[in-house]
């Protein structure tokens, strides 16, 4: 695909993944509108802090309010839409505001499209809507089972992401994401939580130590996004973004441990255990369909993508407030 040619937007731009997949599409030539949330302070989020700004160009609205977006859809050839709430946890507590962000904007974000004719939509799942594996590796046939508001909500908007292509037409790629991970992450994920503490504790508090996920690193991520836009044949159709690699949180804390050189206690902090029925036990990918479809492969093993995070929040661990439960 030639993207000098083509005109892209991406929802959720200001965010962690947003903000770089932005970047890598204007290293690629392509010109790159941004879908930033509005807020009062019109602050741009990652992307203020990018070396590219100049060269996205930045819209403030709400995919919740389709009012709000109608200019920002207008010529765009493809759209990547990121935007939505994240955090687990934080699900528990406001689990209707996940709805009207992760479905209801959804569904305003697809029909926008639509209304502009655009080329493609790639969605953005993620591997939570699976639930824990019921076999490993999970490929796109595990069976799909919401274990916390902010699931259910990611499998509600691949619901919908999949009924407008099929019921309109409307070409639709659906990405599916394990866990991302890398700088510009916030202190939410475990991860950056457990690197922060590392740095400027003396004990790293976590939830459950036990559970595995597939940890990637995000320019991988970002590859698998530009990979999947770029296969005609993807269209209609769901592919893991994944290493297939798994490893526990208590062995990533511990693993986290060495490359800082830190002797950080690793214990379990009980505010942070998830719901008995609501934890995912385990998570690993299968990743054939990415590799032979698109031709994708992961190029960064996790010790080599932890080392790039860990230097990346190193020069900036005082702003992880890590004293603090972040939801």
């Amino acid at each position: 695909m030639d993207w000098s040619h083509q005109n892209v937007l991406v929802t959720g731009a200001g965010g962690f993944i947003g903000s770089h997949l932005a970047e890598r599409l204007v290293t690629l030539g392509a010109k790159t509108r941004a879908l930033v949330e509005y807020n009062s302070n019109n602050s741009w989020g990652w992307i203020d802090e990018s070396p590219m700004k100049r060269d996205i160009a930045v819209v403030l609205g709400d995919i919740r309010d389709p009012e709000s977006m109608r200019q920002t859809f207008k010529n765009i050839d493809i759209v990547f839409h990121l935007a939505a709430l994240i955090a687990i946890p934080y699900s528990y507590r406001a689990p209707q505001s996940y709805v009207s962000t992760n479905v209801s904007g959804t569904l305003n974000v697809l029909q926008e499209a639509a209304a502009a004719e655009a080329n493609l939509v790639v969605h953005t799942s993620t591997s939570e809507v699976y639930g824990s594996a019921r076999y490993v590796p999970m490929d796109e046939a595990h069976p799909i089972q919401s274990q916390s508001p902010y699931s259910a909500s990611k499998t509600g908007a691949d619901e919908i992401a999949k009924a407008i292509h099929l019921s309109f037409g409307l070409p639709v790629t659906t990405i599916r994401p394990f866990n991302t991970f890398g700088p510009r992450q916030s202190s939410r994920a475990v991860i950056p939580t457990i690197i922060a503490q590392t740095l400027n504790e003396g004990t790293v508090q976590l939830g459950s130590l036990h559970p595995t996920r597939d940890f990637n690193y995000v320019a991988d991520t970002v590859e698998g996004f530009i990979r999947i836009a770029e296969c005609p044949a993807a269209v209609g159709q769901v592919v893991n973004i994944g290493s297939g690699r798994e490893i526990s949180i208590g062995d990533l804390a511990s693993t986290i441990n060495s490359l800082t050189g830190s002797n950080a206690f690793i214990a379990e902090d009980p505010q942070r255990i998830r719901p008995e029925h609501s934890e995912v036990n385990r998570l690993c990918a299968d990743n054939t369909k990415a590799k032979e479809l698109l031709g994708w492969n992961p190029q960064y093993s996790l010790k080599e993508g932890l080392a790039e995070t860990i230097e990346w929040i190193r020069k900036g661990s005082e702003e992880y407030k890590t004293n603090i439960y972040s939801v």
